[in-house]
C-alpha cells in the first residue's frame, strides 16, 4: 500500500483487569478503547480481550488488555488466564464496600500464578465509578490508598468510567510500571 508505514513495536503487554462483578471493569475497558460508555453493560462471560497501541515514555507499546468476569462461578479460569501478564488492574466499586472485601482471594490467585510462573507483576489499584463519590460513596479514598499500600500494588486511583475522569492516566501507569519492569525505561 502507498503511503502506509508500519511503526516497529518497542514492547507488547498483557494487562488483566479483575475484581468483583458489577464493578465497572468493562466500562473502563471500553472507555479507555473506544471512548465510549454505555448503560446496562452486560456481564462479561469467562474473559474478554482487546488490542490497543499506545505510546508510552516514547516507546511504542501494544497492550493486550484482559477483561475478567467477576462472577465467583469464573474464578477458576483465571489461574490459565493471568500467565503470561506482565500488568494487573485490580478494580473495586467505590459505592459498594462487599467489592473490596473480596480482595485478598483475588490476589492471590494472582499472585499464586505468577509464583509458579516464577515473576511478579505490577498491580495497580482502581475504584471506579468516582461519579458517585459525593451521593453513594461506601469506601473512603484514605482507607483505599492505605489497603493499596498494604498490598504492594504500585499505584492507585480513582475513576469513572462515565465520565472518563482519569482513564487514560490509570493505563499511561500500568504502561510506564511495565515498561519499568521490562527494563524499557
Amino acid at each position: 500500500m502507498i503511503g502506509v508505514r508500519k511503526i516497529p513495536k518497542d514492547a507488547a503487554f498483557k494487562v488483566i483487569i479483575f475484581g468483583e462483578g458489577a464493578v465497572g471493569k468493562t466500562s473502563l475497558t471500553r472507555r479507555y478503547l473506544f471512548n465510549t460508555f454505555e448503560t446496562g453493560t452486560k456481564m462479561t462471560i469467562g474473559v474478554d480481550f482487546f488490542l490497543k497501541d499506545v505510546v508510552v515514555e516514547g516507546k511504542n507499546v501494544t497492550l493486550q488488555i484482559w477483561d475478567f468476569a467477576g462472577e465467583e462461578k469464573f474464578r477458576a479460569l483465571i489461574p490459565s488466564y493471568v500467565s503470561g501478564s506482565a500488568g494487573g488492574i485490580f478494580m473495586y466499586d467505590i459505592t459498594r464496600y462487599s467489592t473490596i472485601v473480596h480482595m485478598d482471594e483475588w490476589i492471590q490467585l494472582v499472585r499464586k500464578k505468577m509464583q509458579e510462573e516464577g515473576r511478579d507483576i505490577p498491580i495497580f489499584m482502581v475504584g471506579g465509578k468516582a461519579d458517585l463519590a459525593e451521593t453513594v460513596r461506601d469506601v473512603q479514598r484514605d482507607e483505599a490508598i492505605k489497603i493499596a499500600e498494604s498490598q504492594g500494588f504500585v499505584g492507585f486511583s480513582e475513576c469513572s468510567a462515565k465520565t472518563g475522569e482519569n482513564v487514560n492516566k490509570i493505563f499511561d501507569a500500568i504502561t510506564r510500571k511495565m515498561l519499568e519492569a521490562a527494563g524499557f525505561i
